[in-house]
């Protein structure tokens, strides 16, 4: 492993006194060295993740002397800021969140999703084929369609649904060759209150209620989540626990962590993975991933198998298709090999293009074979759709775009 990559492991934000990113049980040992009830804790807790508020003056269920105690002790919310947005054509908008310490992070709101969760067999999944008339390969799905009916009133009535992408690092370590965020390098990991901090300024943009609006996550923003493990994982606990966002709703996505993965897979809460594969060889996927140094193919299929997946769970496999790269018949026929007996659907990713990357898109009829070809073969396979390709919010475009001069809200048309 490069010594900037472990360098990434023991960096984290800076030390604060955010009350947002605490856990229910520190909560309560904040209240006690205060002396203060421990209810006080759950209503601070309800404050923070249920309402979502912004400022210590919006916990009006806390009385003002105790607000006031909070604020001499240098706590605050410390909810990560939008101060930029661009919104695409499609209704995709991307944000830049800037941190306590001023760093900036992209995440991006894809209102009714990108097409991502298409069979790996959860409720998000079934939503996804209701929005294309029942369009889908994978056949496991009949004993569910019952329930589709369902789903499908209530998108005709209005019933909202969204995927928020996350970001886990500040940059990223991995240098991917086809990803423009790996041109920023690596600044820092995010803390779990910053990476769950985004999903909540995102809900209070739209307004979104929990319960009511279905809202998917995907850890597939800036930087390497698998890299920065342990806050990851401590963000799942905290929107699933105390925001209310089911792990069943969330996907996470790694270049290929193996040891990462292992541990993963004895995670209590565990949201869904997707394995970058993007090369049906270790030859090719060295070139355009250089992580495969350190961990091959086979090392990270091996350690996929350890996932005790359920009975309608299925690991995902996103594949970045490169013209001329790796979208030709012979590698679709390497990836069928690979993938064989594996419980396993492929998202096939037609590359977003930016400045300074010297690839190219492939050829839509090349796209069409590689599909077909691993359908026929037995293996679910899906196109994402591209959301907000013309703002730089599409997969592998997210760069920090940051106007110095207008800190402010900015609303791009």
């Amino acid at each position: 492993m490069s010594q900037k990559i472990k360098d990434v492991k023991k960096s984290c934000g800076p030390e604060s006194k955010a009350l947002f990113g605490m856990l229910p049980d520190e909560l309560g040992g904040l209240m006690a060295e205060l002396g203060q009830k421990g209810y006080r804790a759950t209503q601070i807790a309800e404050a923070l993740y249920r309402q979502r508020v912004t400022g210590l003056d919006g916990m009006t269920a806390l009385p003002a002397t105790l607000r006031g105690q909070l604020e001499a002790a240098g706590y605050s919310v410390g909810l990560p800021e939008i101060v930029q947005t661009a919104r695409s054509g499609d209704g995709t908008e991307r944000y830049l969140i800037r941190l306590a310490d001023g760093e900036t992070v992209e995440t991006v709101w894809m209102p009714d999703g990108d097409g991502g969760e298409r069979g790996d067999g959860s409720e998000a999944s079934l939503e996804e084929e209701v929005a294309e008339g029942l369009e889908g390969n994978a056949s496991e799905f009949g004993e569910q369609r019952r329930d589709l009916r369902n789903l499908g009133a209530l998108e005709q009535s209005g019933y909202s649904r969204a995927t928020i992408c996350i970001s886990s690092q500040v940059g990223c370590a991995v240098n991917c060759q086809f990803c423009l965020t790996a041109k920023l390098g690596i600044k820092r990991n995010l803390t779990a209150g910053e990476i769950a901090g985004q999903v909540a300024a995102a809900l209070n943009r739209h307004g979104v209620k929990i319960g009511k609006d279905r809202i998917n996550l995907v850890f597939m923003g800036m930087g390497e989540p698998f890299l920065n493990y342990d806050e990851f994982i401590r963000s799942v606990h905290l929107l699933v626990r105390s925001i209310g966002i089911p792990e069943s709703r969330m996907t996470v996505s790694t270049s290929g962590i193996e040891p990462s993965i292992r541990k993963f897979a004895h995670e209590p809460l565990r949201p869904k993975l997707a394995l970058s594969l993007n090369a049906s060889n270790d030859v090719v996927r060295e070139q355009i991933m250089p992580i495969t140094r350190k961990w091959k193919i086979g090392d990270l299929l091996d350690a996929v198998r350890t996932l005790p997946l359920g009975k309608r769970e299925w690991v995902t496999f996103e594949y970045v298709l490169l013209g001329g790269v790796n979208d030709q018949p012979e590698h679709a026929r390497e990836v069928l090999e690979l993938l064989k007996g594996m419980k396993a659907k492929v998202n096939l990713i037609v590359w977003n293009p930016g400045p300074g990357i010297a690839y190219t898109q492939p050829k839509p009829e090349d796209v069409a074979v590689f599909q077909k070809m691993l359908i026929d073969g037995g293996m679910p396979t899906y196109i994402r759709r591209p959301r907000g390709r013309d703002i730089y919010a599409a997969c592998g475009q997210l760069k920090r775009t940051v106007s110095e001069e207008q800190p402010q809200l900015v609303e791009i048309r």
